[in-house]
């Protein structure tokens, strides 16, 4: 069998056989970002499956409600709600300070809430939508819950990565593209650079505290992620790439093995390929640059200041 080059790995792990849990999640709470469809909902159904309370992080009301109905439903498990549009950081913040105030607890955060942009667009505090949504509201929504996680401990925070963090590095000095041509690929990719080189920081820093966290790829599945494109994108998206791509299920399995395996209790600051260990691109695992956008993220989230 021809040996491929190790970053190129990823090739042959989405199509490995993958490893399974079916250990009891009952009596755990899972917040979950991103539940509205997709990889979040997915994950939601195999975490309620397992036995798991929910906690949604989502942006449209009417369909928390139904989702919420649905689930406890179909699972008899717990499920509630709190909306936040994870374009505006005030919203993070607030849904944060909520979640703390109303649970003793926090067993598992899955962060996967994303978007894919085909053009440059800024929120409404100026900062690129990609980069806001994908890296600054996960990273300031873990923060903000990571006291109560360590007190919960042993606890585990799962971030949807991709390994479109290899279409490219993140320029610290140009965040909102002002001085390059933005395209879909590059931009999802300086985002999910940026998720990565926190997570190292932030594996790092919960060293000891019983807290882990890990980024995963969720592999190539069908997903509403690029929704908020024009006509013409959205159909291509449904009617060509879908019948490319795998039922998010596999995304929602693979999540409940790193939520739930009693193996990964101490795994920490790696990166999985649905649940295979993978290396990730060099340039997200540049120690200079990991410092760097450490700082920025708390600069642009306002975590930096007194609070």
């Amino acid at each position: 069998m021809i040996r491929l080059p190790e970053q190129l790995m990823f090739i042959r792990n989405g199509r490995a056989e993958q490893k399974h849990s079916e250990e009891s999640m009952t009596g755990k709470l899972c917040v979950i970002t991103g539940a509205s469809s997709g990889v979040g909902y997915e994950s939601m159904k195999a975490l309620a499956a397992g036995g798991a309370d929910i906690v949604m992080v989502i942006r449209n009301q009417k369909k928390a409600i139904a989702i919420k109905d649905e689930i406890e439903k179909k699972y008899s498990v717990r499920v509630d709600y709190f909306i936040a549009d994870f374009s505006d950081l005030r919203q993070v913040e607030k849904a944060a300070h909520a979640i703390n105030e109303q649970y003793p607890r926090i067993d598992v955060l899955i962060n996967s809430a994303g978007i894919h942009s085909t053009k440059r667009v800024l929120n409404n505090d100026g900062v690129e939508l990609v980069f806001c949504i994908n890296h600054l509201a996960s990273f300031l929504f873990t923060k903000l819950l990571l006291t109560k996680m360590t007190d919960s401990s042993p606890s585990r925070i799962i971030q949807i990565n991709s390994e479109g963090h290899r279409f490219s590095t993140v320029h610290e000095e140009d965040i909102n593209w002002n001085r390059r041509r933005y395209t879909g690929l590059r931009g999802y990719g300086a985002s999910k650079t940026a998720q990565l080189l926190t997570v190292w920081q932030l594996a790092e820093e919960l060293d000891s505290t019983g807290v882990t966290i890990n980024a995963m790829h969720p592999g190539g599945v069908r997903t509403n992620i690029g929704n908020n494109n024009g006509r013409l994108y959205r159909w291509f998206l449904h009617h060509v790439t879908w019948h490319f791509l795998k039922d998010a299920k596999i995304s929602g399995d693979a999540v409940y093995y790193l939520a739930s395996a009693s193996e990964l209790r101490e795994t920490s600051g790696k990166y999985f390929n649905l649940t295979i260990e993978e290396k990730v691109a060099e340039h997200a695992l540049d120690r200079n640059k990991q410092k760097i956008i450490w700082k920025l993220s708390k600069q642009m989230t306002g975590l930096d200041r007194d609070r």
